[in-house]
């Protein structure tokens, strides 16, 4: 595929763009990142909900039981360690 000459003027910043430059002078802008008003993704033809930031149906995640920031079954395990250790000490 040809490479494109940039646009004269750039579509995220509005600064001069010369003739040969990769990305933009100004803001770094450049064909990947969106100075180009059309794309080729475009044709893509995805439908709006793709488009939506809506999480409403993203799961949630779980929240995590703790005690003083320390998971339950480490504190569990400590009282285990600490019985242990106090019934071979009797």
């Amino acid at each position: 595929m040809a490479e494109l000459p940039p646009p004269e003027e750039c579509a995220n910043c509005g600064a001069t763009i010369p003739r040969d430059a990769k990305a933009c002078p100004e803001c770094g802008a450049d064909e990947r990142t969106g100075w180009r008003e059309t794309s080729l993704y475009d044709d893509l033809d995805l439908p709006e909900e793709a488009f939506a930031d809506d999480d409403a149906d993203a799961p949630q995640p779980v929240p995590r039981r703790t005690v003083n920031g320390i998971a339950w079954y480490w504190w569990m395990a400590a009282l285990c360690l600490v019985l242990l250790l106090l019934s071979t000490l009797l």
